[in-house]
């Protein structure tokens, strides 16, 4: 009744939306089918800055694959010929919200390796659910070569380009990875998984679980366009000297 008679008066009413106290999301205001509401969300809410992002990542995606053009032909010749098989791999993997997509790679292993995996659980180094061994035995050689240049990666600009990655982002976990989340943890599925990010700057596989959740929350919570450049800018040289690469 009260907002009636001020509407009938032409008096602005606010409603004050702090019906929850968070700790992290924030009230922001949204449409839920035409109908104006209060969302608390933690993700980035900049538009042009979100625009923006989403703009340099296809003509960042464009650059890299044409300048990385020779090398990815160098690579599929190399693994073509050490072992038989397919020169891309295609893996699952949980996007943005949780979202499946293909997520493209040069093969660096043996065509069977899945086969292999069962019985080599017991060699795993990382923490949590996630499985990386430092010396793989169904890595190949040129595979080896091609993961410590982080070469086998190139490829994902073309899932940038589908608009399924971002240039920078938290790396994107396999399903059953997510499927032993701890709910905090499920948080780096808000955005859009990305080529590299703070992990990847910061020492890779040298890093536990926990503090590579972190790190990917970190840069969720401050993200910013300037943010990223940074992030890229340190990714050329740790790519070079191969840091934390296995």
């Amino acid at each position: 009744s009260l907002l009636a008679t001020a509407e009938s008066m032409g008096v602005p009413v606010c409603l004050l939306p702090g019906l929850y106290r968070t700790a992290i999301a924030r009230p922001v205001h949204a449409n839920l089918n035409g109908t104006p509401t209060v969302a608390y969300r933690r993700v980035p809410e900049e538009p042009v800055a979100v625009a923006l992002k989403n703009i340099i990542d296809r003509i960042g995606a464009v650059v890299g694959l044409v300048l990385a053009l020779p090398i990815m032909i160098a690579a599929a010749i190399a693994i073509k010929f050490e072992s038989p098989g397919p020169v891309f791999f295609r893996q699952t993997r949980s996007g943005a919200n949780g979202r499946l997509f293909p997520l493209l790679k040069f093969r660096t292993m043996t065509a069977d390796a899945d086969r292999h995996k069962d019985s080599l659980k017991d060699l795993n180094e990382m923490s949590g659910p996630v499985f990386k061994i430092r010396n793989d035995p169904r890595v190949t050689r040129t595979g080896r070569f091609l993961r410590k240049y982080s070469i086998d990666e190139i490829p994902q600009f073309i899932n940038v380009l589908r608009g399924e990655m971002s240039l920078v982002g938290p790396r994107p976990p396999l399903p059953s990875e997510v499927a032993n989340y701890e709910p905090w943890q499920r948080r780096k599925l808000s955005v859009k998984p990305g080529l590299t990010c703070i992990w990847q700057v910061s020492g890779r596989n040298q890093i536990d679980f926990e503090d590579w959740m972190k790190l990917d929350l970190e840069h969720i919570d401050n993200w910013s366009l300037w943010l990223d450049a940074r992030i890229i800018a340190r990714t050329i040289p740790t790519v070079i000297r191969a840091n934390g690469a296995s």
